[in-house]
């Protein structure tokens, strides 16, 4: 809590509306008198940072939409000139993923300038069943988030347990016939897996074990990424 009493119950607010609440909810969530419940929602209602849905409940609003689409994102501006170094040290393709949902999209990416190379352009949605990023993105995931996509996947849980354990990821032909990676997580100031930085080339180059030549570049990018 930051101290500011208005402020902190109104995140608390908001946070209790993720998933939608009625006002009995926000009280039982929330753990606030009803009337300061009542009060604080009607004015995030207010200023569209809450809205009502067809049954009445308090949900996210657009303003918070709007704010955060407004403001830079300092991933990707920090990522720019990381993933570009990471090619260069590497030569190899360089790519950032986030997850969503059931998918991982590339967000950034930076390409080698001739030569065989695997473009993965910025904006591609991949599956979350294969590939060591989609293996980073689930590694660290609770056991409920990741069993139901087990049994279509390309990998195990015993190859995220070992992920786990050395901290990045390899595959090799596994999302793509040809192709090879490895990946590591980026983390937020919690320590939180919040993405994946990877290389990706072709497995004459990269080899039957990239991760042997390319995981501490591609670790020490992630970490370098991490918590900003």
């Amino acid at each position: 809590m930051s101290g500011v009493g208005v402020l902190d119950k109104a995140v608390v607010i908001l946070a209790a509306c993720v998933d939608g609440a009625s006002l009995a909810e926000l009280v039982e969530r929330t753990k606030l008198p009803r009337a300061t419940a009542h009060r604080l929602a009607q004015a995030l209602e207010i200023h569209r940072m809450l809205v009502r849905d067809t049954q009445g409940r308090w949900r996210p609003g657009p303003r918070l939409g709007e704010l955060a689409n407004a403001a830079p994102d300092v991933l990707l501006t920090a990522a720019e000139p990381l993933l570009a170094a990471l090619r260069d040290a590497t030569g190899e393709s360089a790519q950032l993923y986030l997850r969503r949902a059931d998918e991982r999209i590339c967000v950034a990416a930076a390409e080698r300038a001739s030569g065989l190379r695997d473009t993965v352009p910025v904006g591609s949605v991949l599956p979350m069943t294969a590939g060591s990023s989609a293996q980073i993105l689930l590694a660290w995931e609770p056991p409920e988030a990741v069993m139901p996509l087990l049994p279509r996947s390309k990998f195990t849980g015993r190859t995220l347990a070992e992920v786990r354990r050395r901290g990045w990821a390899q595959s090799v032909a596994e999302r793509e016939a040809g192709v090879a990676s490895v990946s590591a997580p980026i983390r937020d100031r919690t320590g939180r897996v919040i993405a994946s930085v990877s290389i990706s080339g072709p497995i004459e180059r990269l080899g039957r074990r990239p991760g042997e030549r390319h995981a501490m570049a591609v670790v020490r990018a992630g970490q370098r990424l991490s918590g900003l």
